[in-house]
This record gives structure tokens, C-alpha cells and sequence, in this order.
């Protein structure tokens, strides 16, 4: 499968982009002096979703030209760069992580663990900007072809906010990850009282043209809804325009592997919709999966890099959008 899979993106020279000021590597803080939210975009959780790294060496670029927020503090921050330091076109796929899944890694309880992986010196390194955000964008692509998709966390709050930013047309609230704390979901981005809000947008299959265009796409108008770009910059840096409407993907389970024999039993792709309960949908030994209630979408399926305690798919239904 990942042979057959073009690679229609080129993934660019970072390097210039190491030393950000901050003493923290590939790590950027753009101060306004001026009052104003505290906002972070990550790029590079995962070494091969190449269209981040593309939307953040743009805006950098455009800062190199004198760009700078009229307010507030703007974090810019590669993450996973040991694993996209080995990225390798010919073998696009095994890029993903060095040790363990960066996105995994955000509970207090892991940070400040015994345990040690090359993603967890990464994340605690980016703790403290992680946990001063107030409003956080983490742009990621997806292993399988599937339209965009917003990530919502576990909580409503980020669903009305995607529907501020407009953008894309798929929105999920899903249950999290049984292997791990995502940064979305970590502190008050997962508490739905507190004021901080985060999204992850999946711009389509990791190496596809059109997804560094969403990707840019979505930091321009994250910067715009945040007041931290002026309404002309944004306007002249849009690529795409905005869906007619969106829509609400609630995820109630997720099918997790328990073993390299894991398999579908039938083609998949995302945002396929089975219109009959307790259709057979994956096997794995004895384990035989069934769709839960008609009409059961499908979110996110995929099998590349799957290991035992990983997600291969999210089951959900349409419902209304919050807000």
C-alpha cells in the first residue's frame, strides 16, 4: 500500500528554522507587546505529515519579511523533527515517530514519569508552551485518502470553535485515544469550563497536494479568528474558500487493535457511512467488530503502522453542531 501512495508534496529544509530565539530548538515566539491572546501552532507531531511543516516554514518566511502579530504572543513550534529528519520519500511511511507516538504522550502522570522516549524529551520540552496557550492549533494529515477533517477533542466547546474558524466541512468530537493523552485534550483544552480551546486539523492523506493548501489554509484564518493577523494579510494569504456548511461526525467507540492480525472485512475509507446495524466491519483473532447502529460513519480507518492498542477506526453518527 505505501508504494502506491504518491508523494505529491516536497518536504522543506527546516534547518533555517532551528534556532527560533526561545533556547528551545525549532521552537519560535512571536511577541506583540501588545495585549492579546497567547496562541500556539504545531506542525510535525508525526515526522511524515509533511503539510504542516510546509504552512509553518510559509508563515516563517512571511515573518522574514516582516510580518509580526499586532497582539498577543504566537508560538510556532516543529515537533517531532527526529522523525521527520528521516523522512524519506522512497519510504514515506516510516517516518511516523522514533520511539512511541508523540500525540500520546500529554498526561501529567507520562510527562513527569520515569519513562523515557525520544518523543517524551520532545513533549516536555514543549510543556510549558503547550500549557501557557491559550487557543492551539496542531495541523496533522492522515495515512489513508479521506476529505479534511477537524478534530474536536472530547468537548463541545472546540466544535463551536471550529465553527468560528468555518473551516473544514467534517467536524468530530471523538472519545480520545485508549493509548495515550493527546495535546488537544490535555489541561483546560479537555475541560469543558475552562476557557482554553484547541483544535487538530487532519488536512487529507499526508502527501497529497491539496493538503498543504488546507493546512495553510487553516493557520491564516486561526491567526485571523485570533485577532492576530489583519484582515487584509489574511484575505490576500487565503488559498480555498470556505465549505457551504459544516457538519458534526460524534464518535461513541473505537476500534482498537489487539494484534498484528487485525483486518478489515470489507474496503474502507473514510467517511463511509454502513447503513445497517451489526454489519461486520473487523476481525481480529476470536474479536469480530459490527457497526453499533445504522447508519455508523467511519472515521479515520487505516492500518498503516496499526500495532496492538492502536486505533484502526472511530464508529460515529452525524448529529447537529453544538452552539
Amino acid at each position: 500500500m505505501a508504494e502506491a501512495v504518491p508523494v505529491e508534496l516536497q518536504a522543506p529544509d527546516i534547518a533555517p528554522w532551528r534556532d527560533g530565539g526561545t533556547g528551545v530548538d525549532w521552537v519560535h515566539a512571536l511577541d506583540s507587546g501588545r495585549p492579546g491572546p497567547q496562541a500556539m501552532v504545531q506542525a510535525l507531531t508525526h515526522g511524515n505529515e509533511i503539510c504542516g511543516a510546509i504552512a509553518l516554514d510559509w508563515l516563517l518566511r512571511q515573518v522574514r519579511q516582516g510580518w509580526r502579530p499586532p497582539r498577543g504572543r504566537l508560538v510556532l513550534a516543529f515537533a517531532n523533527v527526529a522523525a521527520y529528519s528521516r523522512f524519506d520519500p522512497a519510504d514515506p511511511f516510516a517516518s511516523r515517530c522514533i520511539d512511541e507516538d508523540y500525540n500520546r504522550v500529554w498526561a501529567d502522570e507520562t510527562l513527569a514519569g520515569p519513562r523515557d522516549s525520544t518523543e517524551l524529551r520532545r513533549a516536555r520540552e514543549l510543556r510549558p508552551y503547550v500549557d501557557a496557550a491559550e487557543q492551539l492549533l496542531d495541523i496533522h494529515s492522515m495515512s489513508e485518502p479521506c476529505r479534511p477533517l477537524m478534530v474536536c477533542g472530547r468537548v463541545d466547546k472546540n466544535a463551536v470553535y471550529a465553527r468560528e474558524l468555518g473551516m473544514p466541512a467534517d467536524l468530530l468530537i471523538d472519545t480520545g485515544h485508549a493509548a495515550g493523552l493527546r495535546m488537544i485534550d490535555r489541561g483546560g483544552f479537555g475541560d469543558p469550563a475552562a476557557p482554553q480551546r484547541a483544535l487538530l486539523i487532519e488536512c487529507g492523506q499526508h502527501w497529497e497536494r491539496a493538503a498543504a493548501e488546507v493546512a495553510i489554509d487553516s493557520l491564516v484564518r486561526f491567526l485571523g479568528l485570533a485577532g492576530m493577523a489583519d484582515p487584509a494579510w489574511v484575505q490576500a494569504s487565503l488559498r480555498l474558500p470556505l465549505p457551504r456548511q459544516q457538519r458534526l461526525v460524534r464518535v461513541t467507540e473505537a476500534v482498537v487493535a489487539r494484534s498484528t492480525g487485525f483486518r478489515f472485512l470489507r474496503p474502507v475509507q473514510g467517511f463511509d457511512v454502513i447503513a445497517r446495524a451489526g454489519t461486520p466491519l473487523a476481525q481480529d483473532g476470536d474479536q469480530v467488530w459490527t457497526t453499533p447502529y445504522d447508519d455508523t460513519v467511519l472515521v479515520m480507518p487505516g492500518t498503516h503502522n496499526l500495532k496492538p492498542g492502536g486505533t484502526a477506526v472511530r464508529l460515529g453518527r452525524f448529529e447537529p453542531l453544538p452552539g
